[in-house]
């Protein structure tokens, strides 16, 4: 048997086995830090070692470190599991190794990347003539969409960044919610904006930039200025009323971003399309699959309107790489030159998804994070502090000290988040919203069941009542 064959067909054996033990094995972690270094660091070979022990190791020295995101009861971030389809086109995606940069160096992975990006188009509704890129994530995402903007926005004041760069260019501003996502502020810095140029807009009580907020904001000057709405924030899931605020800054000759990492994919149902009305009417949006869409990391999405923008912000040509000679080449659009084909995985799990499997993940995962929140905010000693539209929700925890205080509250939720993740039933995330601690309830995993939202009470419970 060749070495290939020995090596794959081990991982392979154990893919199953981690995937078999989804439902019985912990969630969490189980062993620490020290242990996993130690296990690791063995000393670096001076002579080669077979393949096929090298992934048996690799898998022992890891074991009691790989988390259970793929199974149905980890609800700690916005993580998708992986799609049976999905999970088998990106181990083929390994084994044909394309370099997704140009048409050339992987005439198939182009085609599908073409075809996958038209059916996310489609499926989001956004306008036929944009443009998208598959990036690492939203994180690179907003990178390029804000790349695009940047370049048609200082176009717009005669400005040609792309060959005089950001050194006196005319200042952009950057308005966005006061509770946007970190990913955002990141951008801002890659691409030479600053931190500072981000305008923080106050949010109502459900987590929205009003109109009136946005409006008064953008006449307190006429610089150029791009607008980040939000489709799907962190903890609340909430959704700026893009019918009403779009107007508003187009008026003003502003650029409008959509963070849409997760909450994008409400356009896919009946029942939550009404939060992303009027999103189609924006210039770029981003998105995640590696969340909704259940394919394995890393993969992203970024639309672009102004297809020429951000084709003049992404572009690159050189003399040895062959023309495409009407294909589309990947690096005309992202910001990566050799990059792995994500178009298969997302291909694949499109197909065996389709509309109407798309459609029921959303409402069911959307229904099975307010069942969580309201079991667990049911529970003595327990509270719901918010549900959402759609798959986010926050419950807190009480201290039973005599006068306790906010801090007690807060130590005492972070206490019961760490006892139930310790307990390798389930695993949830803590945050601090609006001032106060809370367990933060994300589910986007095709896997999760009823039974996985029992369990997950459950746990929860047992941990209240061992408090008491």
């Amino acid at each position: 048997m060749s070495e290939d064959r020995q090596a794959l067909e081990r991982a392979v054996l154990h893919a199953f086995d981690h995937l078999d033990g989804l439902q019985t094995d912990r969630v969490g972690a189980s062993v620490s830090l020290s242990h996993l270094r130690q296990a690791l660091h063995r000393p670096l070979p001076e002579t080669g070692t077979p393949a096929a022990r090298v992934i048996d190791e690799l898998v022992a020295d890891t074991r009691g470190g790989i988390l259970g995101s793929q199974g149905g009861r980890f609800f700690g971030w916005v993580i998708g599991g992986g799609l049976p389809a999905a999970m088998a086109a990106d181990w083929l995606t390994t084994v044909w190794d394309q370099n997704a940069g140009i048409h050339a160096a992987g005439p198939a992975a182009a085609v599908v990347e073409e075809i996958a990006g038209a059916w996310l188009r489609e499926l989001f509704e956004l306008p036929f003539e944009a443009s998208f890129a598959f990036t690492t994530g939203t994180q690179m995402g907003h990178v390029t969409c804000l790349a695009a903007a940047r370049h048609a926005v200082l176009s717009a004041r005669g400005w040609d960044v792309a060959q005089k760069g950001m050194f006196g260019a005319p200042a952009i501003r950057i308005l966005s919610s006061a509770e946007r996502h970190g990913s955002v502020d990141r951008a801002t810095r890659l691409l030479g904006f600053g931190a500072g140029s981000i305008e923080p807009l106050a949010v109502d009580a459900d987590g929205r930039v009003r109109p009136e907020t946005l409006d008064a904001a953008l006449a307190r000057c006429d610089a150029p200025a791009i607008v980040v709405l939000q489709a799907g924030e962190l903890n609340l899931a909430a959704f700026d009323p893009f019918e009403t605020l779009v107007p508003i800054a187009r008026a003003r000759g502003a650029w409008i971003h959509v963070d849409g990492a997760f909450g994008l994919w409400a356009k896919l149902c009946p029942d939550t399309r009404h939060l992303v009305r009027g999103i189609e009417l924006c210039d770029s949006w981003t998105s995640d699959g590696h969340k909704y869409l259940n394919v394995p990391y890393d993969c992203g999405f970024a639309f672009v309107r102004d297809a020429a923008a951000h084709r003049a912000a992404m572009s690159l040509a050189a003399s040895y790489l062959p023309a495409a000679g009407g294909a589309r080449d990947q690096l005309d659009w992202n910001p990566e030159f050799s990059r792995r084909a994500r178009g298969f995985p997302v291909y694949a799990a499109l197909r065996q998804l389709g509309r109407e499997g798309l459609s029921d993940l959303v409402a069911r995962t959307c229904r099975y994070a307010r069942a969580i929140a309201e079991g667990i905010g049911s529970l003595d000693g327990a509270e719901l502090i918010a549900v959402s539209g759609l798959n986010q929700a926050l419950v807190g925890f009480l201290s039973e000290k005599p006068d306790a205080t906010p801090a007690d509250h807060d130590a005492h939720t972070d206490q019961v988040i760490a006892a139930v993740n310790a307990s390798g039933e389930a695993l949830f995330g803590g945050v601090t919203w609006r001032g106060r601690r809370a367990m933060r309830i994300s589910v986007c995993n095709w896997r999760t069941t009823e039974r996985d939202v029992e369990r997950s009470i459950a746990a929860v419970a047992n941990v209240l009542a061992g408090g008491r």
